[in-house]
């Protein structure tokens, strides 16, 4: 499995699937969720809508796996990421189950190509270095990584892609 990244908007990347920072409602919001719902269309908001009325809101740390609409992936996968309240385990592991349960999902979709934003970095204010720590850290660990060709860790700012950039050159050493 390649780890990488790049500086871009993830809507317009071409993966199998890209991963949405959703909130729990699923029906789209503000970030990475808004523009998702926005340059998706409205069958991403269908399929979010079909999956809420199938099982409720998504909680803190499950993802769910709808259509990309017209996104040029092949599926969105939306996890929730945990609300920054402090240092804590169980926020270190919820925002790890994100990315757990998401490369689930994908394997489930026979997925190879996978693009991830920095989840819970923006609104949720989780701190971008150890939100980057355990991104990396949980994906390169995954236990059945070898199904997945490649991972993207998309960045939307500078901060998040030197961040990302300094700590992948460190693990390709």
């Amino acid at each position: 499995m390649i780890l990488t990244v790049i500086k871009a908007d993830i809507t317009t990347i071409k993966a199998d699937a890209i991963v949405n920072a959703a909130n729990s409602s699923l029906l789209g919001g503000g970030g990475v969720d808004g523009a998702i719902h926005r340059k998706g269309g409205k069958a991403i908001l269908q399929a979010c809508v079909a999956v809420r009325n199938r099982q409720g809101k998504c909680k803190t740390g499950h993802a769910v796996i709808t259509t990309a609409g017209n996104l040029p992936a092949k599926y969105v996968i939306h996890t929730v990421g945990p609300v920054w309240t402090g240092e804590s385990d169980n926020n270190n592991a919820l925002l790890a189950d994100c990315y757990r349960n998401s490369l689930t999902l994908a394997i489930e979709n026979g997925v190879k190509v996978i693009a991830f934003p920095n989840i819970s970095t923006g609104i949720y204010h989780f701190p971008k270095d150890k939100a980057a720590d355990i991104a990396i850290k949980t994906v390169n660990n995954f236990a059945e990584k070898e199904q997945i060709e490649k991972v993207i860790f998309v960045c939307f700012d500078d901060e998040n892609y030197q961040i990302y950039e300094e700590k992948l050159n460190l693990i390709n050493k």
